[in-house]
């Protein structure tokens, strides 16, 4: 890897440069291991082997549109993208799914065309040997690339390293029908094309549902959001943190927003002392625009002890129900605020016009202004 960092002057402490760099040595290994398996298949007459070097070719294919939605990804925003590029890497995903798809259907095909028209096999101990060799190979490389993906959080570089592994286990079902062709004389080349090829198939359809949900909107990684809610939590005279939203503009670029409780007491340049610099520090370690909304709490007055004790009680009895919080009972208007969040099984309206009436019961002079929310991250 070294030698490939200072060939192509990548930057070994960038992401984009440990994304590239794995990339080059993808392609390398790929087309090595490509023309292998294709010149033992030919001459072992094997269209199991045969497919499996295209597909190791349409790999170094994948590892190169990898390495250009990178680079195209790390451009700078202008006015025309003001959030970046960076969501360029999850259309080469759905390219190189693509690629994926296609390589399995065209091997599916000519895999059954066998099953009905059989050819002569010739494969030898040592073609085997050479697809035993190119199988251990790939697994290393899939299980490298798998890992660095995730280190760096590219998941181009993922999908690349998934596609590398299962091709190791394709190399193991070839391996498989040629020991029992040599020791039987009996082939089940054109089966076992055909169950790699569904292999394959899978492999691409996987890869592709991933990348589409990405591209809907699927909630932030777990550890990410735990760490956010932790820095914002333990920010001072911060009681509370909730209903963070997240949304991706690539594998490592967040915009967001979550609502804050404080006491009500405070001012605005003291909450101003403690929220601006909390969102430089989300930036610089998370890479994350954060937004805050203030909600405003009573946690000291007899009467607002006694309101939440009540909302509770009513929360307690209800299983859709995850948690609730922003309780302010403002003596200005009359009016009692609460945000109760739901899970996706839940009864909106039901539970809505429930906690209403609840409340109205206890506070017949108080007007209820709920809010229904739900767990994005």
């Amino acid at each position: 890897m070294d030698l490939i960092y200072k060939v192509f002057k990548f930057d070994k402490n960038s992401r984009e440069g440990v994304v590239s760099a794995t990339s080059v040595l993808s392609v390398i290994v790929n087309l090595s291991v490509a023309l292998m398996k294709v010149v033992v298949g030919l001459l072992a007459s094997s269209i199991a082997i045969v497919s499996e070097g295209v597909n190791n070719a349409t790999d170094a294919l994948s590892s190169i549109l990898t390495l250009a939605g990178t680079k195209l990804a790390a451009k700078e925003p202008d006015k025309k993208h003001p959030f970046g590029y960076g969501r360029i890497e999850y259309l080469t995903n759905i390219v190189i799914s693509s690629f994926i798809l296609f390589g399995g259907f065209e091997m599916l095909t000519s895999s059954i065309r066998l099953i009905f028209a059989p050819e002569k096999l010739s494969i030898s101990y040592v073609s085997l040997a050479v697809v035993a060799v190119s199988a251990v190979i790939k697994y290393a490389l899939g299980i490298y690339t798998i890992k660095t993906g995730k280190r760096v959080g590219s998941p181009s570089l993922e999908a690349v390293g998934v596609d590398c592994r299962n091709d190791s286990f394709v190399s193991l079902v070839t391996i498989i029908s040629s020991l029992i062709f040599l020791l039987t004389s009996f082939s089940i080349d054109a089966f076992a094309g055909v169950f790699t090829s569904s292999l394959i198939i899978k492999a691409g359809v996987d890869i592709l549902k991933d990348t589409v949900s990405e591209l809907l909107g699927q909630p932030a990684d777990e550890e990410l959001v735990r760490k956010l809610y932790k820095e914002i939590r333990d920010a001072d005279g911060v009681i509370n943190a909730v209903d963070m939203i997240l949304h991706n503009y690539g594998p490592d670029s967040y915009t967001g927003s979550c609502n804050v409780e404080l006491d009500h007491s405070r001012s605005v340049a003291d909450v101003y002392s403690v929220l601006r610099p909390l969102q430089i520090r989300l930036y610089e370690k998370y890479h994350v625009g954060m937004v805050f909304g203030i909600y405003a709490v009573d946690t000291g007055s007899k009467e607002s002890k006694k309101l939440r004790q009540e909302i509770a009680s009513f929360v307690q009895k209800r299983e859709h129900i995850k948690s609730y919080h922003a309780i302010y009972s403002d003596p200005q208007s009359d009016r009692i605020y609460c945000d109760l969040v739901l899970d996706y099984e839940a009864d909106r309206m039901k539970i809505l016009d429930e906690f209403t009436a609840y409340i109205k019961e206890l506070y017949p002079d108080k007007e209820v202004q709920v809010n229904i929310d739900r767990d994005f991250v």
